[in-house]
């Protein structure tokens, strides 16, 4: 699956000056070594909200972020 071409960085050219590498996402998943999610397990991790009610605070920011990004865009 090709999605998007993301630079990597720079790289020097002989002139002195940078361009940038393209790769495909495949690409940059099999240089970072990533795994593909199989189980929703795999994104469980304890620790990371303190309590529910934080968690919710946290999606209601990002569904007002989100909204707010749609009504910029239309």
């Amino acid at each position: 699956m090709e999605v998007a071409a993301m630079s990597t960085g720079a790289e020097q050219e002989p002139a002195g000056r940078f361009r940038r590498v393209r790769e495909s996402l495949d690409e940059q998943a099999r240089r970072k070594g990533a795994k593909p999610v199989t189980s929703l397990d795999d994104l469980r991790f304890e620790g990371i909200w303190e309590s529910d009610e934080e968690l919710d605070e946290f999606l209601d920011y990002l569904d007002r972020q989100r909204q707010a990004a749609r009504q910029r865009s239309a």
